[in-house]
């Protein structure tokens, strides 16, 4: 992929304000991290509790006594610096997708691939380059882009398109959660992508649905439906959303033309996608408010 190096924010040198690495040093993959920052090794200035003394006579160990002739060993240089970003936050464009499908190969990257390069992606850049050693700068140079390709091969359209492999059971519902099994839930698989209306244990309806990206994701947990809006057109993005059905602020479940027409080479903003336009008509009219809405992984 031998791309130009991008011309990012004027003015901005090769090293200022860049993000400093975040791992844990395990490498653990960026987005399925356990919670555990990155810390200083640092006991506050204390003793270190191996017989050492304060005696100013006696040199600290580790320092050569310079009255033997010895000498101060060198500094660590740290990693090379990096080179000029070819990506870097903010960009946006096919070859952010494809990072995102390379790292996504070796568990770096989770949730779909978009053109977006967001915190999500440059957590993920960060991450990779820490592993290997290099400056993490979250900004994918020429180095960090050849290991990359090194490690991965070129994504299939399945990858880029956030298609599920054949055989994986692509929108086949997967058990029912137990908060599902009682009273009127809208039943909401992340696993399999899909949304079953469920009353008292009872499946009427079954139907594929799409999710927001790493960068807008849809929520999880239980909530209900807080509101209803047959016509109703999003205020933030100035788009279509028939039959929305409001569980979390903004979130709702709703007609999607854009997933009816291009299926999983997208992703919400964060919504519940249906593209079938006559089933989630008709689930708009079954579902009142306050029932439930489950979303889960199963």
């Amino acid at each position: 992929m031998p791309w130009e190096s991008a011309d990012h924010t004027a003015g901005r040198s090769a090293t200022a304000d860049r993000p400093q690495a975040s791992g844990s040093g395990n490498g653990r993959p960026a987005g399925q991290g356990t919670g555990e920052g990155a810390t200083d090794d640092a006991d506050g200035g204390g003793g270190d509790g191996n017989g050492a003394t304060d005696d100013p006579s006696t040199p600290a160990p580790g320092i050569d006594d310079p009255s033997k002739g010895g000498s101060t060993p060198e500094p660590d240089p740290g990693p090379p610096p990096a080179g000029p970003a070819l990506l870097a936050p903010g960009d946006n464009g096919p070859q952010v997708r494809e990072v995102q499908a390379r790292l996504k190969q070796i568990d770096w990257f989770s949730g779909d691939v978009t053109d977006h390069y967001g915190d999500a992606t440059a957590e993920a850049v960060r991450g990779f380059q820490a592993k290997r050693g290099f400056e993490a700068t979250g900004e994918v140079d020429q180095r960090t882009l050849d290991r990359l390709e090194e490690m991965t091969t070129e994504p299939t359209s399945a990858e880029l398109t956030n298609t599920p492999p054949a055989g994986t059971g692509s929108n086949t519902p997967g058990p029912l959660d137990p908060r599902c099994q009682t009273g009127r839930v809208l039943c909401i698989d992340k696993t399999t992508r899909t949304l079953r209306w469920v009353v008292d244990g009872d499946v009427r309806k079954t139907v594929d649905v799409r999710f927001g990206s790493a960068e807008l994701p849809t929520r999880e947990g239980e909530f209900s439906v807080e509101r209803k809006s047959r016509d109703h057109v999003s205020s933030l993005y100035d788009t279509p959303m028939p039959f929305a059905m409001f569980f979390s602020g903004g979130q709702a479940v709703h007609y999607s033309p854009d997933f009816a027409a291009t299926g999983y080479n997208g992703a919400s903003h964060g919504c519940v996608n249906v593209r079938d336009h006559d089933a989630v008509a008709w689930l708009f009219d079954q579902v009142a408010l306050g029932d439930r809405v489950i979303i889960y992984w199963s």
